[in-house]
């Protein structure tokens, strides 16, 4: 165990696609902001790379993920709308770096869930951001990680298409794949795994969810869980009744991608002992399965994502 150059035929051809499909696009420059060691925020142009962004029109929701916790990791579309909105409404656990790319007079408003903590009800949240967008306010829904993946974010584009109001998905890095791969754990290797499976943890585990945990083990293929840490145990035990051995290979991430990550690799048979040992909690990714051994074989060549985090 541990613990651890632009090209204007190009361009035009795009910008005369997106026209052809009715669309308005706006050609801009992008900046992002990054951090150098030692040194505030500062300006990086991506020098020669016009990129034509679409308008982001008042009244409109774009739900938009933002990637699994650093905000160097925020695709481009994301800091675009970022600097766009009129109001953002953000998901707890998000780095505050990332609402700096709001622009000055935008609105920040708090709407994350937390289990175990009084949170706002996905009724609530859906009627505010409905009705600030029929203020004619451009609306960012921040989550974390990809908004489709076990982020809600299918049910909110359901309630706020239902209410008549025009959403777009921006993607973002999936927490449980970004996460794992930047602790030097791929999700699929050629000569182990043919297949990945993502699993949320969230739901009590009786007799039928037991089952079903017991039918994913028997597949063979590396699990990897989100919201996993207050069921460890008894998602354990039932991957063991489904057959993976004690000595299956494990690995918890804890604040994966930030400045507070630390990781465990274990075993199934040993996970939920030695996350308690090391007060492991959420928000945390859990996998399973032989995949978790190539961090050993990446050990002293990987170089840290953290290089250069301030």
């Amino acid at each position: 165990m541990e613990q651890s150059g632009h090209n204007s035929g190009v361009g035009s051809r795009r910008q005369q696609l997106l026209d052809s499909q009715g669309r308005i696009a706006i050609e801009r420059r992008v900046s992002i902001r990054i951090r150098d060691a030692g040194a505030g925020w500062k300006m990086d142009p991506l020098a020669d790379c016009a990129l034509a962004f679409p308008e982001f029109a008042s009244g409109e929701i774009w739900l938009v993920g933002a990637g699994p916790g650093d905000p160097r990791l925020l695709t481009l579309l994301a800091v675009h709308a970022l600097g766009q909105a009129d109001e953002i409404f953000y998901d707890a656990l998000l780095d505050t770096r990332v609402l700096r790319l709001a622009k000055p007079n935008a609105i920040l408003t708090p709407v994350g869930k937390r289990g175990g903590t009084v949170s706002p009800h996905q009724d609530d949240i859906n009627d505010a951001l409905i009705e600030s967008a029929r203020l004619g306010r451009r609306i960012v829904r921040l989550k974390g990680g990809d908004p489709f993946v076990f982020g809600r974010g299918a049910e909110e584009m359901r309630a706020l298409v239902q209410a008549g109001r025009s959403v777009r998905i921006v993607p973002g890095l999936p927490s449980g794949l970004a996460g794992l791969a930047l602790a030097g754990i791929p999700a699929t290797v050629r000569t182990i795994n043919h297949a990945v499976i993502l699993a949320t943890g969230h739901r009590v585990v009786d007799d039928e969810t037991a089952a079903e945990w017991e039918t994913l083990a028997r597949t063979g293929q590396p699990i990897i869980l989100f919201m996993a840490m207050a069921r460890l145990a008894e998602i354990a035990a039932a991957f063991q009744r489904g057959g993976l051995a004690d000595d299956t290979p494990a690995a918890i991430i804890e604040n994966a991608t930030t400045e507070r990550e630390r990781i465990i690799e274990t075993t199934l048979g040993a996970v939920v002992s030695d996350a308690a040992a090391h007060s492991f909690s959420a928000p945390a990714i859990v996998v399973i399965g032989k995949i978790v051994t190539m961090r050993q074989d990446l050990r002293g060549l990987l170089l840290s994502w953290q290089s250069s985090a301030g």
